[in-house]
């Protein structure tokens, strides 16, 4: 096959140099872009409010090359950061990690940090909505898990228990999110299921 620049296609796919790095580059990324772009469609449809929380940064330095284009040289992160996402859905808190591996058997929990996990055990003894959503790259598959099943597996590592949490019992304890166009991650059908 001939394309229109005059060469001809060997059957080979040619990745450039760029779009490796490029695809490298926003690895783990894709979970993060899905969940905002269906929290963008839950605002716009007047579902929920939910946002992603800033991490809290320190600004030291600055340089300022020219008036408009200011660059930050040197920050500091301000304290641990809490959970990835929080907001509001029909009058409830909501509040959630959000976690990619390319593990096919289990999730690690060196993903998750200490002072998270204090965070979202105070979150659920408030009586809001906490949990987990993982996805599984190499399966293509994304799982709700409610914190209160998390929290288990979290402690049994202290115990001499394992660092991780097998596949099959995420999918067994958690939920499988749905995809749709629109709602990428749409957990609120979840959500839904669970408390209303």
């Amino acid at each position: 096959m001939h394309y229109p620049n005059g060469k001809k296609n060997n059957g080979m796919k040619q990745v450039s140099a760029a779009n490796r790095s490029m695809k490298f580059s926003n690895r783990g990324m894709t979970l993060e872009k899905d969940i905002n772009t269906t929290n963008t469609f839950y605002w716009d449809t007047n579902k929920a409010v939910i946002h992603k929380k800033p991490t809290p940064v320190q600004v030291v330095n600055v340089h300022y090359p020219k008036r408009s284009a200011a660059v930050i040289t040197e920050g500091y992160f301000k304290q641990p950061s809490t959970t990835d996402y929080n907001g509001i859905y029909r009058g409830r808190h909501i509040d959630f990690e959000a976690k990619e591996t390319r593990n096919k058997t289990r999730f690690p929990l060196a993903n998750i940090h200490y002072h998270q996990i204090s965070h979202m055990k105070s979150i659920t003894a408030h009586g809001g909505i906490c949990f987990l959503i993982i996805r599984f790259s190499a399966h293509n598959e994304t799982y709700y898990l409610p914190a209160e099943s998390f929290f288990p597996y979290w402690d049994e590592q202290f115990n001499e228990g394992k660092k991780s949490i097998r596949y099959e019992a995420i999918k067994e304890k958690g939920y499988k999110i749905p995809f749709h166009f629109q709602a990428r991650v749409n957990y609120l059908t979840i959500i839904d299921q669970l408390y209303f």
